[in-house]
């Protein structure tokens, strides 16, 4: 019986490590996405921007984020601790029992660690091209090591919105509402880049500088959502839960199918062509929406559920940008929020145990929390260090001022 649970908790360790790789694979999806639709005056400063912004949440998630997240606490208020190697629980699986770990506590360490980076990669794109980027790692080390914590313990450390029966699978609320919302809050007081919005109202397109690095982003993202959410069933080794784990990749990827084609169908009708960035959008919509539940729908309702996504997120660009003079280079807010709550309130449709009404609540409460506390921050930021370029350097590129370098330096004139 001991060789059975060890060869179990050994294939649901490594299982969960694999997924956990992928999702970090993710880093690399939204870095090219956000590269490739920014203008070519700005890509080093995003390239720099996603690989330190990953680096920063590993550090604070190891330092205090994960004691935080899964440390003891009231159900409201969390604790604080730090991450040790003596959390690995290797040879508790033998003890047996109900509660019994049946993976690495190690491994879930770095399966979450990638998540909090996903939530604040989705930040970096909304404030593209105008921020400043040490700012902006500072509010990195804030939302990663004690924003997203709190939230994060509120679900899925077993605090008060978990107790309530608020369900999310593997983070349409807990990752890219969250991300979002901070997003939003940057947003409101970082203003519009220049240029964009003309004195008599009228939005002036700014394209990015290479669509086909924006499209391996969304299907290197696409890729990682399998991890992100096949991971979240946290193991694999019996046949219940092989099964699950098959079923959760089938409706990623269908939603993500639905979500594109929903997506692009929508622009051409709209718009008269076939807008590519809408359709990167699209399936970037499915693959959101699906994430609060993707193990209880069937394939067909999981691709309904992506195709409402990439019917919502079209609409949802288009008056953030033309209404609300918000201005979002990549369209992160509309995907990852507007989208994640359509996910959230998809999930009583299927799951019988959730209720719409848990479902608004957790909604109001995750997303007045990361925009209360990320407004909060935004405004001390700006306050004291300043959170956007001059417009000399908006005007010559954030690459230049920022990085003193150019990702594309083929017109620049070498000294003698």
């Amino acid at each position: 019986m001991d060789q059975v649970l060890e060869l179990s908790y050994a294939l649901d360790t490594f299982y969960f490590l694999v997924c956990g790789a992928l999702v970090m694979w993710m880093a690399a999806g939204f870095t090219m996405l956000e590269a490739g639709l920014v203008r070519a005056k700005n890509t080093a400063e995003i390239l720099t921007k996603n690989v330190g912004l990953y680096s920063i949440a590993c550090v604070m998630y190891m330092l205090c984020g994960y004691g935080i997240m899964y440390g003891d606490g009231s159900g409201i208020i969390p604790s604080i601790g730090m991450l040790s190697a003596d959390d690995n629980t290797a040879a508790a699986v033998l003890a047996g029992g109900d509660d019994a770990p049946y993976y690495s506590n190690l491994s879930d360490f770095f399966f979450q660690v990638v998540f909090v980076a996903t939530a604040m990669s989705i930040v970096s794109g909304a404030v593209a091209e105008r921020m400043k980027l040490w700012s902006f790692f500072l509010f990195a080390v804030i939302l990663t090591g004690f924003i997203y914590p709190v939230q994060g313990y509120w679900k899925w450390g077993g605090g008060f919105l978990d107790e309530l029966g608020f369900a999310d699978f593997a983070g349409s609320g807990v990752v890219h509402m969250c991300g979002a919302a901070a997003a939003i809050a940057g947003v409101i007081l970082l203003g519009a880049r220049k240029g964009k919005y003309s004195k008599d109202g009228r939005v002036n397109a700014i394209p990015g500088a290479n669509l086909p690095l924006a499209t391996l982003g969304t299907l290197i993202l696409w890729l990682g959502w399998f991890g992100f959410n096949g991971g979240s069933e946290l193991k694999v080794s019996d046949v219940g839960e092989a099964n699950a784990v098959a079923l959760v990749f089938v409706n990623t990827n269908m939603a993500a199918a639905g979500g594109l084609i929903g997506a692009l169908v929508l622009a051409r009708l709209w718009f008269g062509k076939a807008d590519l960035t809408m359709a990167l959008n699209g399936a970037l919509a499915g693959l959101v929406a699906i994430t609060a539940e993707p193990l209880a729908p069937t394939p067909i309702g999981a691709t309904v559920i992506g195709l409402i996504g990439g019917l919502i997120v079209v609409p949802s660009i288009i008056f953030m940008d033309r209404t609300f003079k918000i201005d979002d280079p990549v369209g992160a807010i509309s995907v990852h929020g507007v989208v994640g709550i359509w996910g959230l309130l998809a999930v009583p449709i299927y799951n019988a145990d959730a209720t719409l009404l848990n479902q608004l609540i957790g909604i109001v409460v995750i997303f007045t929390w990361v925009f209360a506390t990320s407004f909060a921050a935004w405004f001390a930021i700006k306050a004291t260090l300043g959170i956007r370029v001059s417009e000399e350097e908006e005007y010559e590129g954030v690459d230049i001022g920022e990085c003193g370098l150019e990702a594309y330096p083929e017109f620049t004139q070498a000294s003698e």
